[in-house]
């Protein structure tokens, strides 16, 4: 049951497709860098960090998007009270200087104060409000205008690769990451230009955080679903650069599977987004999170050295991942009033942040605690991880759809 059939939405127009463009330009950056951890890990751990196990360098990139999320908690209880200028402008400076931090950082300390705890604090600021903003322009197309939005983070994750492996060898790493930078302060300045609210602040909110709102049976589950659906996610975005480098793939070919797994990403975004709008939101979630358990089980598990195998899951993986990115937030909004989504999606994000700090090291830890014992890299635990906790997520996606509207088949 649609929360917001009181009020009227544009559903489109110029001025609300404009704000989609907004939403697409802000998670250009701060999406599109989560995107990309893969190549990082897989350099530092060649290069600057190479002294360091893969479950220590994972905390960096660990540490990052658990401030991605865990913002959320406060930043959307903000949005609805105060909008958008106190969090969008201050979040993009931030997230700028970040990159130009981690352009010159050598130290493991360097990399997480400068790019773990600042980037991720204010790829926070940026990425809740742009995401925030179209549900206060779309109701019936919101699932098509948000997955629009979310093909952001796939063309991040298809260009910030490329330009490292293309870069880093006749620039150097760091004037690589410092064109990244150039390239995020054009995205932020064009979703500060274009970003706008439209309906009034919920001012009784006063900014302050609700878990109350956990109360409600049907969220708690959808934020379970939410939440382990974004742990799993983390795992091949992080580590399937470094298990090709392990079965022989060669390193530029390795580093381009964050590549063409984004770039699957982006249409698994948009597609099932269409159809989201005609069948329902969550059963088209159900459907892509069973279906990613089953790539993983069935494709990458027993791929080794096969380079087409790992070419092909990175494909269709990325393709029915994307839905984790672009209905996560619209089914939150399906069953919240829209000026208490971000307090709503803040708490949920909150609780994903947990999952997302321990994503990696946990992967890490089970990646090392099988190398030990195998005597070389042995990704069997690790994948066999990731696809239990896709399939669980499956489950609370089900629970969540049965507790709103019962378990006959229906739009929802």
């Amino acid at each position: 049951m649609e929360q917001d059939s009181d009020l009227e939405f544009p559903d489109g127009g110029w001025r609300a497709w404009s704000v989609v463009l907004g939403s697409w330009c802000a998670m250009v950056p701060s999406f599109g860098l989560m995107n990309t951890i893969g190549v990082f890990e897989a350099w530092l751990a060649d290069h600057q960090l190479r002294d360091y196990s893969k479950a220590s360098i994972g905390w960096i990139f660990s540490l990052y998007t658990f401030f991605l999320y865990f913002g959320s908690i406060q930043v959307g209880p903000l949005f609805d009270a105060h909008g958008l200028a106190p969090l969008l402008i201050p979040g993009c400076v931030g997230l700028v200087a970040s990159l130009m931090i981690f352009s010159v950082a050598e130290e493991y300390y360097q990399f997480m104060l400068g790019f773990s705890v600042l980037g991720g604090i204010s790829s926070s600021m940026v990425f809740t409000p742009s995401v925030a903003c179209i549900s206060h322009w779309f109701l019936r197309r919101r699932a098509l205008a948000t997955g629009i939005a979310a093909t952001a983070g796939g063309i991040g994750g298809i260009i910030f690769p490329v330009l490292i492996s293309n870069l880093a060898d006749n620039l150097g790493f760091p004037w690589a990451i410092r064109i990244i930078g150039f390239i995020s302060a054009a995205f932020c300045f064009l979703s500060v230009a274009l970003l706008r609210t439209r309906i009034p602040f919920n001012s009784a909110q006063k900014g302050t955080i609700d878990i109350k709102t956990l109360k409600d049976l049907r969220f708690s589950l959808l934020t379970a679903a939410i939440v382990l659906i974004d742990f799993a996610l983390l795992i091949p975005l992080t580590y399937l650069p470094s298990y090709a480098q392990s079965r022989g793939l060669k390193d530029s070919l390795s580093y381009n599977l964050s590549s063409i797994l984004n770039a699957a990403s982006i249409v698994g975004r948009i597609v099932p987004g269409y159809f989201a709008d005609q069948f329902g939101r969550f059963n088209v979630m159900i459907i892509t999170t069973f279906i990613c358990s089953v790539f993983i089980f069935a494709l990458w598990l027993p791929s080794q050295s096969n380079q087409a195998a790992i070419v092909a899951f990175a494909v269709l993986f990325g393709f029915s991942s994307g839905t984790a990115i672009s209905l996560s937030p619209v089914c939150i909004a399906q069953i919240s009033k829209t000026e208490d989504f971000g307090k709503r999606y803040g708490i949920t994000y909150f609780f994903v942040s947990i999952g997302t700090l321990v994503a990696i090291p946990i992967a890490g830890e089970v990646l090392n605690i099988q190398t030990s014992t195998m005597g070389q890299d042995d990704y069997t635990g690790l994948i066999i991880l990731c696809g239990l906790v896709y399939f669980c997520a499956c489950v609370f996606f089900i629970l969540s759809r049965g507790v709103n509207v019962g378990w006959r088949m229906k739009v929802f």
